[in-house]
């Protein structure tokens, strides 16, 4: 039998996310994909993998896992889950070596909303479309194209980890904010002045229709200009279109590809990883950048990053190992090509 994590309990939205299938908007499939890829880099850095390396995506309670190998590195990296390693409270940002009958248990966040486990060497699982990504809706990615359920078994592709357990020092740790920033359009002039002052300075609140696709927001309805039908073009992730109740809806990592609806703005990529944290019940508000403002928070995003990443040190003090750097293929082509959202 193969050496893997084995789920015990699967908890909720709990999926197989890599850095996304790309390529493939044309045929009516998102990208899918981890919904902070920083945070997805930060963990895979800890246990000395390729950014891109598929992690175990969790939101709102995360699940139980044993080991089924003689040895498993892993790490968390986003919301503050309770976690548990055979019952004692263990820290996110710190790699673990897991022994054979190990169970690591991960509760609900006390703050935030996801996070994402990284194992070392990551998972022998077959990719659908050059990526391992769970899609629900259309059942590509991860084991079956589902969430992942009790019982599976998530094969690890070379379990044995590369040098000492590295940490995040907590003054390195990223914090979420709930402004969100945003550029105005592609149709922002399908909307009233006052519509867009409304979308610009009324609070939002995040709706419990929120999952992978996208989130409904409640809060003062924006007017349109002409009616809120359009012919329907291109959607990337972070568009926001406001149907004709009027109230913003934020299309993310599953979205469907294309829309009908007017899109008054579009989230900046540095502020992705801040959205994927807002949990229901919470208020958001946007502000809005112009596009060379939008680039320069996503160079201050990667900037930010490689500062972390830098920043990793063994977790019992010390330096770490030429094995384990050499194994972090990060701060290259990797991260630059597939950077989306910033962890500050």
């Amino acid at each position: 039998m193969a050496d893997g994590l084995r789920i015990v309990a699967p908890g909720v939205a709990t999926t197989l996310q890599d850095a996304g299938r790309r390529g493939y908007l044309r045929f009516g499939i998102s990208g899918s994909g981890a919904m902070d890829l920083d945070l997805l880099a930060l963990a895979n850095a800890l246990v000395g993998n390729p950014a891109d390396a598929a992690g175990i995506e969790m939101a709102m309670l995360g699940p139980t896992l044993v080991c089924e190998a003689e040895v498993c590195r892993v790490a968390l990296a986003g919301a503050s889950f309770a976690m548990a390693l055979n019952g004692r409270a263990v820290d996110p940002y710190t790699a673990y070596d897991l022994r054979r009958g190990d169970r690591l248990n991960l509760g609900a966040p006390s703050r935030g909303l996801r996070a994402w486990l990284a194992v070392a060497g990551g998972f022998a699982v077959a990719p659908m479309l050059g990526s391992v990504s769970t899609h629900t809706r259309t059942r590509l990615g991860g084991l079956d194209g589902t969430p992942l359920a009790a019982g599976d078994l998530l094969p690890l592709r070379a379990p044995e980890p590369v040098g000492r357990p590295p940490t995040l020092p907590h003054a390195h740790r990223p914090r979420f904010g709930s402004s969100i920033r945003v550029v105005l359009g592609p149709q922002a002039d399908s909307f009233m002045e006052e519509g867009l002052r409304t979308f610009l300075s009324a609070p939002y609140t995040l709706t419990a229709r929120a999952d992978r696709m996208g989130c409904h927001l409640d809060g003062p309805p924006i007017a349109h200009a002409d009616g809120f039908n359009i012919v329907s073009d291109g959607i990337v992730n972070g568009s926001i279109q406001v149907p004709g109740h009027g109230r913003p809806l934020i299309l993310l990592a599953d979205r469907h590809t294309t829309g009908g609806y007017p899109k008054i703005a579009t989230v900046v990529s540095a502020d992705f990883g801040r959205l994927a944290q807002v949990r229901p019940g919470e208020t958001i508000r946007f502000e809005s950048v112009t596009v060379d403002e939008a680039q320069s928070l996503a160079r201050d995003a990667k900037s930010a990053l490689t500062a972390r990443l830098a920043a990793l040190v063994p977790a019992g003090g010390g330096d770490l190992d030429s094995g384990f750097l050499l194994s972090c293929n990060l701060i290259g082509g990797v991260v630059s090509a597939n950077h989306i959202g910033s962890v500050a």
